[in-house]
């Protein structure tokens, strides 16, 4: 068929929408027309039917409508330029008898006018970012397969300042008709996401971002194209179905088809991008005000994401334990895709919030006290919301996350009338009980985690009365293994409470229960490091200069004692690996199996440096003879190898330095350490009943 009498054709069946219309059929039928009409006037005419016509606009499919007409006009460009550069270095096909050659015979620049040119007043302006982002899709493409494209180099920076262009335009009409949320916001938004990055730094600076945000965060997390303020979730629990003890999620149910909707939705998909795009929006907005809007968004949206995964019943199965309780299909079908919808709301929302303290570290209006302590906390609130992601993946999974988390404490910081006031909001509503439901128990480990971090600005009376009371009773539930992040958060919140300066009494009077808790639950669910490091930290607290040392002088001494005679009765049994351990079998010098008592011996010697002279003058013999209990050469060797490092690698001070090098080279310590364990091995090989040694010179005198 002729392509006048195609082209007719083809537009009189885009004047209607009919259910039974081959949609794809117009698609290809149109990509061809547009590579091979010869007229400009009809290249305008069909551009401008496209991005009118009632066949796709009357009931359009979301964003998948405008993503097929974005893909026809990459596709069309991509055409275009391809054989002009054939022809351009003589490569191109020869031409067949009686078909128009590609483009019509047009130069490329003329077919990129023409096309351009369709994008007129007859359709709506966000519509215009179809054809101008579907050219640029399409030369930064080839661009990046390797194609020399430097002739058309000139044409491609007017399609993207017109792109520029027609974005503000389009953001100032989607602001004025309320549709910042609607195909008109999503159109946009799906246009920039997929060709932002062709455009060049210059042109990306022109962009309105104040206008941009909005419809960016409304598009992405509260539109029916993207997450749906969280809402997803409301019908899910009417589908999982109990049987027993077991739980069972069908993928045949409506909720895991509209959860596989969602994942498979073009913006949802590609969040990825589109949560960078949103993160330089932030960075390059001139009103901070729409900064502290959007962080409120992010709360709400994180807010009810919490809530709704609170009301299913999947919530109320701990993660340690969900193989023993869901059924099959549900395990390794459909919640792995519920869990990757999840995580794509995670990733996006702290790449965001990377952008907001970005902005804010640079920003002196962000940065004033007014305004910076407001913004970290609705970070962390909105990290806590989404914690029963984040704890699945470990929080130190991601370096993004990181950053925001670290950055918002280190801001709040520096305000402990906002941090106190912070803590207190998100404490664990009943202190001194471990909640049963899990969800409460991971906004608890949240909670433990973070307040670590703030020991040292809060007044005492919140130490004790908020963090201590809140860690007490997980450590009393330490034989719990399912509970040892927990248990390990409630440790680093007592040794933080315990190291404050201003929680001398406080730490006087937690300080039994404390030591008690740690041997006995250390080795069976405290590693070895742990234990070192906690116990390294409580010499340091109870000895000079502190302020608990005034007052209690005989503590470090005491403590010594415990570590010293649990020692001399430990088992000798190499103790399982740990996490650390197990992660460095694999390198050049893994590290050596250790005993119970070995393990002890070296908390000793880790507690030299923090001794007074005296005491420590006192201990050093005490630990080379521990040492040479050891019976194991390997594990014997290790604490040598550790008690040479402290007394020589910089971590005592000049005057315990010295004094224990007097220790080494004159007072008998170099042989107590290397060979003690070979004096008592000569002493014992005396024969019975032979005299003394002065006792044998004594007779030969006579």
């Amino acid at each position: 068929m002729p392509a006048d009498r195609l082209l007719s054709t083809l537009l009189r069946s885009l004047q209607t929408y009919t259910d039974q219309q081959d949609t794809p059929r117009i698609l290809s039928t149109a990509l061809s027309l547009l590579t091979s009409l010869g007229n400009p006037h009809n290249l305008s005419l069909l551009t401008s039917h496209l991005l009118t016509a009632p066949a796709f606009w009357d009931r359009p499919d979301g964003v998948r409508t405008p993503l097929r007409l974005l893909s026809v006009f990459h596709s069309a460009v991509t055409t275009i330029l391809n054989y002009h550069n054939d022809v351009r270095y003589g490569k191109e096909p020869k031409p067949v008898t009686g078909q128009s050659p590609i483009g019509g015979g047009l130069s490329q620049d003329a077919w990129i006018r023409a096309i351009v040119a369709g994008a007129d007043e007859r359709s709506q302006r966000w519509k215009h970012g179809i054809v101008l982002g579907g050219l640029l899709i399409g030369m930064g493409s080839l661009e990046e397969q390797g194609m020399d494209l430097y002739w058309a180099s000139g044409m491609r920076r007017k399609v993207e300042g017109a792109l520029v262009q027609a974005t503000n335009l389009a953001l100032v009409d989607v602001r004025e008709r309320g549709e910042a949320d609607g195909l008109g916001g999503q159109t946009i938004t799906l246009v920039l996401n997929h060709a932002f990055g062709c455009l060049a730094a210059g042109e990306r600076a022109q962009i309105d971002c104040d206008l941009l945000l909005p419809v960016l965060i409304g598009t992405a997390f509260f539109s029916n194209e993207g997450f749906q303020a969280a809402y997803f979730l409301g019908a899910l629990h009417l589908d999982v179905q109990v049987r027993g003890k077991m739980l069972d999620w069908s993928s045949h149910s409506s909720s895991f088809r509209q959860v596989e909707g969602i994942v498979s939705r073009p913006l949802v998909s590609s969040m990825g991008p589109l949560s960078r795009l949103m993160a330089y929006a932030v960075e390059n907005v001139t009103d901070p005000w729409l900064i502290q809007t959007m962080m409120d968004d992010l709360a709400s949206f994180a807010r009810a994401l919490t809530t709704q995964w609170r009301q299913i019943k999947f919530s109320e199965i701990d993660p340690a334990d969900e193989a023993q309780f869901f059924e099959e299909e549900a395990l390794t079908h459909t919640l792995p895709v519920l869990w990757k919808l999840l995580k794509a709301a995670l990733f996006a929302t702290t790449i965001i919030l990377r952008g907001v303290f970005s902005r804010t570290l640079g920003d002196g209006a962000l940065a004033s006290d007014a305004i910076a302590p407001m913004l970290a906390t609705q970070a962390l609130h909105t990290l806590r919301h989404l914690y029963f992601i984040t704890s699945r993946l470990g929080p130190a999974s991601f370096a993004q996350h990181t950053f925001v988390y670290l950055t918002a404490i280190d801001i709040l910081s520096a305000y402990p009338m906002h941090a106190d006031r912070f803590l207190k909001s998100i404490a664990p509503q009943h202190l001194g009980q471990i909640p049963r439901h899990p969800l409460d128990r991971i906004l608890d480990l949240y909670f433990l985690n973070t307040a670590e971090h703030f020991s040292l600005v809060l007044s005492p009376a919140t130490n004790e009365d908020l963090l201590v009371a809140s860690a007490v009773p997980y450590l009393a539930a330490g034989q719990d293994h399912n509970m040892l992040p927990i248990f390990e958060a409630a440790h680093s919140v007592m040794l933080s409470v315990l190291s404050a300066p201003q929680s001398a009494e406080v730490t006087a009077k937690h300080l039994p229960f404390y030591i008690d808790a740690l041997f006995s639950v250390f080795p069976h669910n405290l590693s070895p490091r742990q234990f070192r490091l906690a116990f390294k930290t409580l010499m340091r607290v109870t000895a000079p200069p502190s302020a608990l040392s005034a007052t209690h002088p005989d503590l470090p001494a005491t403590l010594l004692e415990l570590v010293f005679h649990r020692a001399l009765n430990a088992p000798t049994t190499p103790l399982p690996p740990d996490e650390t351990t197990l992660a460095l079998q694999g390198s050049e010098a893994p590290p050596p199996p250790l005993s119970e008592q070995a393990v002890l011996a070296l908390t000793l010697i880790d507690a030299l440096p923090c001794l007074p002279i005296p005491l420590m003058e006192e201990w050093m013999p005490l630990c080379a003879d521990l040492l040479n209990t050891i019976e194991d050469n390997m594990m014997r060797e290790s604490v040598k190898a550790r008690f040479w490092e402290v007394l020589v690698s910089g971590e005592m001070d000049p005057e315990r330095s010295g004094s224990a090098v007097a220790w080494w080279g004159t007072r008998g310590g170099r042989e107590m350490v290397l060979f003690g364990r070979e004096s008592e091995r000569e002493g014992m090989k005396m024969m019975s009943g032979a005299l003394p040694v002065e006792g044998v010179v004594r007779e030969s005198k006579l």
